[in-house]
């Protein structure tokens, strides 16, 4: 034998052993979970027999002796529950070791020794319970970082230890499949290239899958990073942003093991319902539980207590097909999530106790126990810091107090109720009546907003907004302001618990939506990730991250620039590239493909039978998800509808949680943060497509192409696609 096969049988032979122990643990975990399960029928079975004993007799006078002895046998049972989940939780993880136990091996030198350790890196961790060696590190380890870092040669990691210095001597990589070695290669940067373009080069899948073996240095700084409070990450279309910022989160669950970070402790903000399907699987593949999952417009609701309120989805709809509103509702947005209107709500704030609470002398019987001056000077003179909500109820404690005074010597109970009732009705904050007040009087409006840069189209705004607030559902900039005055006036603690924030397509949102996340996650540190090329209805640029900066406040926080792209073929991202108007380089993996076409139709049946044929063409191709974009939902409910009949295909809509496979008819700004195997455009005419903002919507659509994308128009072109300098057909 060569070499090369001396090395697969050596290979195979160690694989072998790697799953014989996973296994061997496997079959234990089942054991002890079989047993697990005969203790708690055991115990279930003994609590009902002395529950249904002790409180056979229970009465009312009874002490509650009965019931403490039965909380007695409800403990073990809860700890037993939590002994089947632990060990439920390790038999999946085992399962998915003998799938595939490792993808990487690094030989290491260690400074000071005489010869390299081989250490294999997986997704998870396999120890032996004897001797508790480790078989298999988890590519969260600090020694896996060697894998992500360097190349052969000097390297190192930091360990609790501190930092351990040495040498890679060698590092290779596996495919394994079903437990079965296919190949493996040792890598050096051109051959892992290549292995990294062949994997590009697959078809998509119906979800988000994780990215552990093919994790870039530049990636991995930012999945590890434990020493900015705020992260962010200014990414080029494709260059993983979302995938990275979940691997951080499974590291830092992996890194909070001795300091509590659970899963429950990390939050993740998603733009839609649709996409927190597509990334839904990312954790468990990766042994973790998945982290809460949040719509912004879902954490507004809880905040203002509301359960409709508009969607940023139904926000932009509605400014892409209502060319009247389209001007106010763009200026209110605006307007109201501004530095400037956030100062203008402060100042409304701390007049309210002056201006909008209704204090007044309080009586009991004929008695005046309490001057309306008293009350006014109370609440203005309490900690400023403080939420007005907690100073009304330090107040109405101060009232019932001197009142309870009284009441002892006159015991008139309903007098006292009277009373008690009046300072809760006083204490009670509306803040949707008070927002109704600031805009419904403009003179004093304009009087609280003296010395502000107020914009020329104000006074139209709060027409507007009038009009809009006598609807029963907020609109999106409206809701914020809400809970925005809500968070001031008021403690909203359900998020307390909440340590790590990630937050992805940050270029969506404005200042007043970050100071609400300052606000309701006051004990957090922050990831934020966005793509300010990717912006639809406003612009922005680098800039951006800076203002997040001084909102948060985060003693230590960092900006990092990821421009290589992995997702586009060279061909569509150099395609895509025409609609962006900051050309800042945006560096391609360099994997080949088809050139991006146009094609114009005579009229609408022509359009649909071109659109059904390529949709067709590429399902034989063999491509798992084929994205049909137009620029509304509007557009593409009826393009939904005309071919629904003769091809099989699924309306996505903005409360769709479903796979992203087969053929699927979505708007545009829905696709953001989704991939699909090619990208269909099917509206690209002038009418559609003429303006900047348009060109965004252009950008976005196109970069969600991996392999194939076609552009489709009846009528005129779209003056925006004749730049491209390519023939129509």
């Amino acid at each position: 034998m060569d070499k090369q096969q001396d090395e697969m049988a050596w290979e195979k032979h160690h694989l072998e052993q790697t799953i014989a122990l996973a296994d061997s643990q496997l079959q234990q975990a089942i054991r002890d979970n079989e047993g697990n399960r005969g203790e708690l029928s055991a115990l279930r079975q003994e609590m009902r027999e002395n529950a249904a004993h002790s409180l056979s007799g229970f009465s009312s006078s009874q002490d509650f002796e009965d019931l403490v002895e039965i909380s007695q046998y409800n403990n073990p049972i809860i700890q037993k529950i939590a002994d089947y989940e632990t060990v439920e939780k390790k038999i999946t993880v085992l399962e998915r070791l003998l799938e595939s136990p490792y993808f990487a091996r690094i030989d290491f030198l260690f400074e000071g020794d005489s010869d390299s350790e081989k250490i294999y890196i997986g997704r998870s961790s396999l120890i032996r319970d004897d001797s508790y060696e480790i078989v298999v590190y988890d590519w969260r380890s600090p020694v896996a970082g060697l894998f992500y870092r360097f190349t052969v040669g000097a390297a190192f990691y930091d360990a609790p230890v501190g930092r351990v210095r040495g040498e890679v001597q060698r590092k290779r990589q596996y495919e394994i499949r079903k437990g079965t070695l296919e190949y493996f290669f040792d890598a050096e940067l051109q051959i892992i290239d290549t292995f990294l373009r062949e994997l590009l080069s697959q078809n998509t899948s119906p979800a988000m899958k994780t990215i552990v073996e093919t994790i870039q240095k530049e990636q991995d700084i930012v999945i590890r990073d434990m020493e900015n409070d705020l992260v962010m990450v200014q990414g080029a279309v494709g260059s993983g942003k979302t995938s990275i910022a979940l691997h951080r989160a499974a590291y830092l669950m992996y890194q909070g093991l001795s300091s509590k970070l659970a899963a429950h402790n990390i939050l993740v903000l998603s733009p839609n319902t649709l996409f927190e399907q597509y990334i839904s699987q990312v954790l468990p593949e990766l042994g973790e539980e998945n982290v809460v999952s949040l719509v912004f417009e879902e954490m507004l609701s809880s905040i203002i207590g509301r359960k409709a309120i508009q969607s940023r989805n139904q926000y932009l709809e509605k400014c892409l097909t209502n060319a009247i509103e389209k001007r106010l509702m763009k200026q209110s947005m605006e307007l109201k999530t501004s530095f400037l209107f956030m100062e203008l709500l402060d100042r409304f704030v701390e007049d309210i106790p002056y201006r909008w609470i209704d204090f007044h002398d309080i009586y009991y019987g004929s008695q005046c126990i309490v001057k309306k001056e008293t009350l006014i000077k109370k609440t203005g003179a309490a900690e400023k810091g403080s939420p007005l909500r907690l100073r009304l109820k330090l107040l109405e404690e101060y009232v019932m107090e001197s009142a309870g005074e009284i009441h002892r010597r006159l015991a008139d109970t309903v007098e006292y109720a009277r009373i008690k009732k009046e300072m809760r009705d006083l204490s009670e904050i509306d803040v949707y009546s008070l927002y109704l007040r600031l805009i419904g009087d403009e003179a004093y409006f304009y009087q609280l907003a003296e010395g502000l840069p107020l914009p020329a189209y104000t006074e139209d705004i709060l027409r507007y907004t009038k009009e809009k607030l006598s609807y029963r559902m907020p609109a999106y900039d409206d809701a914020a302001v809400l809970a925005f005055l809500q968070l001031r006036l008021a403690d909203v603690d359900r998020y307390k618990n909440i340590k790590q924030v990630v937050i992805d397509e940050a270029q969506d949102y404005y200042p007043l939506h970050y100071a609400i996340c300052g606000r309701l996650f006051t004990n957090a540190k922050y990831t934020v990730l966005g793509d300010f090329n990717q912006t639809i209805e406003k612009k922005e640029d680098i800039s951006f991250y800076q203002q997040i900066d001084r909102i948060l406040g985060k003693e230590k926080s960092s900006l990092v620039v990821m421009d290589k792209s992995f997702r586009c073929t060279n061909e569509i991202l150099r395609f895509s590239m025409q609609f962006i108007t900051q050309k800042e380089e945006i560096k391609s993996f360099n994997r080949k493909g088809e050139e991006p076409e146009i094609h114009a139709a005579s009229d609408q049946a022509a359009l649909c039978q071109m659109i059904r044929a390529e949709a067709t063409l590429c399902q034989e191709k063999g491509y798992q998800s084929v994205g049909l974009l137009c620029k509304t939902e509007k557009n593409a409910r009826s393009l939904y509808k005309q071919l629904k009949d003769s091809i099989d295909i699924r309306m996505v809509h903005s409360e769709s949680a479903t796979k992203l496979q087969g053929l699927l008819v979505l708007p545009i700004y829905l696709s953001k943060g989704l991939e699909f195997d090619a990208v269909l455009i099917c509206d690209a005419n002038q009418e559609n497509y003429h303006t900047e903002e348009d060109q965004k919507l252009l950008y976005v659509a196109c970069t969600r192409a991996l392999h194939r994308l076609k552009l489709f128009y009846k009528g005129e072109a779209s003056r925006l696609l004749r730049t491209a300098g390519m023939g129509e057909e």
